[in-house]
């Protein structure tokens, strides 16, 4: 299910964050709150997108992880490159895994869920029999 308001937590590997720029913006005029690792909320700050830092789990508390398990991030966009990113963030995909939380691991993932949102949030969606359907033909 997505989420349709709360908080993003955004944390991407170097050459994503570029991409981020566009998702942030989209987010941001959708209504959602953005919190970021360190290093993503710097660039997505320098290029004109509203976020609040936070830290990684191994730069002490409070750290995203803390976040996820309060219940206050509503999904997670996180990429990751290198053999030592990967095992860092195993913590970050296992409590967004408990809490059930969309989570993208990947831009173009991450870009097809903002357009899913998009959608759903700017678009009327309802169920109707198939004779509502036939009377507005």
């Amino acid at each position: 299910k997505l989420p349709l308001d709360g908080t993003a937590l955004i944390s991407v590997k170097d050459s994503d964050k570029p991409k981020t720029v566009a998702i942030g913006r989209d987010l941001m005029e959708m209504g959602y709150r953005l919190i970021a690792t360190r290093g993503t909320a710097d660039y997505l700050e320098k290029n004109g997108v509203k976020v609040s830092a936070i830290n990684k789990v191994k730069e002490g508390s409070p750290h995203c992880v803390e976040a996820i398990e309060a219940k206050q991030i509503a999904f997670v966009i996180n990429t990751v490159f290198g053999e030592q990113s990967i095992k860092d963030s195993f913590s970050l995909r296992r409590s967004s895994l408990n809490q059930n939380l969309p989570y993208c691991t990947t831009m173009a993932g991450a870009s097809a869920m903002v357009s899913a949102l998009k959608f759903v949030k700017e678009d009327d969606l309802s169920i109707k029999s198939i004779q509502e359907y036939g009377a507005n033909l």
